[in-house]
């Protein structure tokens, strides 16, 4: 078993208790009066409502005490936002403008629940991300980077197919190893998913050596970024190929400065953390045959919302272990149980709960008899009931052609 603290993994994102109605956009008023829309992230519109999610937030989350709540948030002038940004220790360039301003507000007012839920999973999540963003030696403030993706919901999937904390496509998902089946889909896992991640922006990085050009190819796809360089007369600058790019990669990085900012200076913005009354710790264990989470749910007596929630990779319930090993992660309190009652607990109701058969009796075909009448041959009765003469001279013993009237005579 491998010890891993980090709770349920699935509670992040906002609860159905939480959620917020948001834009899908944004308007930006230059000085000379133009008007330009620009595209949020998945991350900023995204709604969750499903029903465990919401089942968590009742059950675990308490109003955070650190910072003192209020409604308003208090008016900041440019310079002080940008003396703030600029004290973030960050190797990413944190410049700001109008559309950074336009997205920070946003965070600060019409998504500040959103916030205070994302903040309460810091604990949970950001040791996973800095653990995986050190190991490849990339920026730390990278870890804000599933802010704006998936509004840090596991569970997350974009109309265009992406899916999980990182939102990766299926096939670049399945570039960087992160496997899905039918049962499976690693790219909800937050650990693999996560180290997917990190590999996926040195990949980036490798190739444009500019921290907001990468991001921006997270965002639309290295393809599109190579086609606003060369519109742009090999220009590498993000801000320089703002223009040229599509209109949600256009507020990505803005989006990604302001998601840094938020969740450092919340406290300043008056919005209070929420606080998690979580287990203790999880663990995990290997599974090496297929088993049912309800299985576990029954016989250890744990809630199905939660073992989902600390196992969200898992689409249908089902646990494949005879494809391979996976790890069932549970409460550290219930794993002592888990090992005592294992065999209870693959045995518990397998019929109803692991449907799929392992093989199937095809049943005899049911015989068929005729009835000859006067006048009949053998091929006339063959050609009735589409089978060969041959086939019912074999079935009935037949060495000729004679056949006699009254008797029946067997067709399959």
């Amino acid at each position: 078993m491998k010890k891993l603290v980090i709770g349920i993994l699935s509670l992040l994102g906002t609860a159905s208790l939480y959620a917020q109605q948001t834009e899908e956009s944004i308007t930006i008023r230059s000085a000379s009066g133009t008007e330009e829309v620009i595209s949020l992230p998945a991350g900023m519109v995204s709604e969750t409502d499903s029903l465990y999610l919401d089942w968590i937030s009742k059950n675990y989350i308490n109003i955070g005490e650190n910072c003192d709540p209020a409604a308003a948030n208090p008016e900041v002038s440019d310079s002080l936002y940008m003396d703030r940004l600029q004290r973030i220790p960050a190797i990413i360039e944190m410049p700001y403008n109008e559309v950074v301003r336009k997205f920070i507000d946003m965070y600060a007012t019409r998504l500040r629940q959103k916030v205070a839920f994302m903040l309460s999973a810091n604990n949970f999540y950001m040791p996973i991300f800095e653990e995986a963003l050190d190991l490849y030696d990339l920026p730390l403030e990278l870890k804000y980077l599933p802010v704006i993706e998936s509004a840090l919901n596991p569970m997350a999937a974009s109309r265009q197919g992406a899916v999980g904390l990182w939102q990766f496509m299926l096939n670049t998902g399945k570039i960087y190893g992160l496997k899905v089946t039918s049962l499976v889909d690693e790219r909800r896992d937050p650990v693999k998913s996560t180290r997917a991640a990190a590999r996926y922006l040195k990949d980036l990085y490798d190739i444009y050596h500019d921290w907001n050009l990468v991001l921006a190819a997270y965002n639309c796809g290295p393809g599109t970024i190579n086609k606003a360089i060369r519109r742009a007369d090999g220009e590498k600058d993000f801000w320089a190929l703002y223009n040229y790019l599509p209109k949600e990669t256009r507020g990505y990085v803005p989006a990604f400065i302001a998601a840094n900012y938020i969740m450092t200076y919340y406290c300043e913005h008056n919005i209070s953390p929420m606080e998690m009354k979580m287990p203790e710790g999880t663990d995990t264990i290997h599974i090496s045959r297929p088993l049912h989470l309800q299985q576990v749910a029954s016989v250890c007596n744990i809630s199905m919302d939660e073992l989902r929630a600390l196992n969200p990779e898992f689409k249908k319930d089902v646990i494949p272990g005879n494809e391979q090993p996976y790890a069932l992660r549970l409460p550290s309190n219930m794993m002592s149980y888990f090992i005592d009652h294992e065999d209870s607990i693959y045995n518990y109701k397998p019929d109803t709960y692991l449907t799929r058969r392992n093989t199937v009796d095809i049943p005899e075909p049911k015989a068929v008899y005729h009835r000859i009448r006067n006048g009949e041959t053998l091929g006339g009765i063959a050609q009735k009931y589409g089978v060969s003469v041959a086939q019912l001279r074999r079935l009935n013993g037949i060495r000729g052609s004679n056949i006699r009237a009254g008797k029946s005579i067997r067709i399959r």
